[in-house]
């Protein structure tokens, strides 16, 4: 389905449509991630008024002149008002006229342009998801393809001055999703938008990040390039394949790698979980459950979560030869923390390996379900108990049918950081 017809869809359901440019008309989602930012905020504000009414001990100094000392006074008289001395420099003091003004030019100044959110067809459901929250419909456009397969880009809308954001995930079709997003990128360039930041739910080509043999690309950061040159002022991502793809983009060109675990602590939390164990299928994740670990524990309180990793050694890619446990696994609960799930043998065989360590009990969690190929299947007929993904793929019928595969949202934490870095606020917040 193409983009307009589903921005069509969405305006004819909505009674009230929101105009983006209008003052006001992008709201805060008030999502959990922002509300525990501004308690945590809270707190410290308290706590820093609480240090500041302590009393600190006084030292009293003698300030009065030595008596041998001459006491110098003014000899002019004194004047009541500034307007009586023409030699006073004028008052700096604005009239409340002149400060309403003042008050509200500064406020356009923050919100200079206002906000447009445009989106292409790799995961429509979530584009209109985030606008919804957000409280503005979607831009009017048309992505589509040419007879002969070349996209198709057009804005329908004024851009100019705007402060733009691209919703696109560089999922399956990979290629076609991605001309998609650097035709729109340079679309609205050329349309004379004052930002763009494009927000890349799935970032592809993240797996070939280094040369592991020779003769072979540094893909991804080919595509850090493409989307560099096309103008791009900024990157939003969620939980990329490794962290260093950030340095892949220039320093001109920041990027914001959002965690994805934080949807899933929020779900797992809500678990009657016994003697939990974050287990981590290789040694580049270790990182990875750490922080997951962390933030179960300083939630939810947990302090009795173990951390175990699998060590795997490929016979070649998308194939495990073998996999050794390091940790202890016995009569415990265990959660799988990975980035993606592809075609579901990592996974699968190391939810194996743990039932016969002893473990009570397997669920697994990933960011991205690509679950190419197989994998679906694999997952409905493996030993785990529940495995949980975020929709930054867009889903299909198989997937509905799966009853062992969960899928949160990821669109209130998109939507929040969308909405802070319009109104300049912290995204490091959101993850405390």
């Amino acid at each position: 389905m193409a983009a307009a017809a589903a921005t069509a869809a969405l305006t004819a359901t909505t009674t009230n449509t929101a105009q983006c440019e209008r003052e006001g008309a992008v709201r805060d989602p008030k999502t959990s991630y922002g509300l525990n930012a501004e308690d945590a905020l809270k707190r410290r504000l308290t706590e820093a008024a609480k240090e500041e009414q302590t009393p600190s001990p006084k030292i009293v100094e003698d300030v009065s002149p030595p008596p041998s000392s001459p006491i110098i006074s003014a000899t002019s008289p004194a004047v009541k008002n500034a307007e009586d001395d023409p030699s006073a420099e004028p008052t700096t003091a604005m009239t409340p006229a002149e400060a309403a003004l003042e008050a509200a030019t500064l406020k356009a100044k923050k919100h200079g342009g206002g906000l447009k959110l445009f989106s292409g067809n790799g995961n429509m459901g979530l584009s209109l998801e985030i606008a919804k929250l957000l409280g503005v419909n979607l831009g009017r456009a048309t992505v589509s393809s040419f007879a002969d397969g070349e996209i198709n880009v057009m804005i329908h809308e004024n851009v100019r001055g705007k402060d733009v954001y691209i919703i696109q995930p560089t999922c399956p079709p990979v290629n076609n999703n991605l001309m998609e997003l650097l035709l729109m990128v340079s679309c609205l360039n050329r349309a004379s938008a004052r930002r763009v930041t494009v927000v890349i739910p799935y970032y592809g080509y993240a797996r070939q990040d280094r040369k592991m043999q020779a003769r072979v690309p540094i893909s991804a950061a080919d595509i850090a390039r493409l989307l560099e040159s096309m103008g791009v002022d900024r990157v939003i991502a969620v939980d990329l394949h490794c962290g260093q793809i950030q340095g892949f983009f220039g320093p001109r060109v920041p990027v914001d790698n959002l965690e994805g675990g934080i949807v899933g602590i929020d779900h797992f939390g809500g678990k009657d979980l016994h003697n939990p164990v974050i287990v981590s299928p290789d040694a580049g994740g270790v990182y990875r459950a750490k922080k997951f670990k962390e933030g179960l524990a300083y939630k939810y309180g947990w302090e009795d979560i173990g951390i175990a990793m699998i060590i795997k050694q490929r016979a070649r890619a998308g194939s495990v030869d073998q996999m050794d446990l390091v940790g202890d696994v016995k009569d415990c609960d265990c959660i799988i923390v990975d980035d993606m799930i592809d075609t579901a043998g990592t996974l699968c065989k190391a939810a194996d390996v743990l039932v016969a360590q002893g473990a009570r009990r397997v669920f697994a969690f990933a960011s991205h379900g690509l679950l190419s190929g197989p994998g679906n299947e694999r997952i409905a007929n493996s030993s785990m108990e529940e495995c949980v993904i975020l929709n930054t793929i867009p889903s299909t019928p198989q997937r509905a049918a799966n009853e062992k595969l969960v899928e949160l949202s990821v669109a209130p934490l998109l939507a929040q950081t969308i909405f802070n870095i319009h109104a300049k606020r912290s995204i490091s917040a959101l993850f405390k």
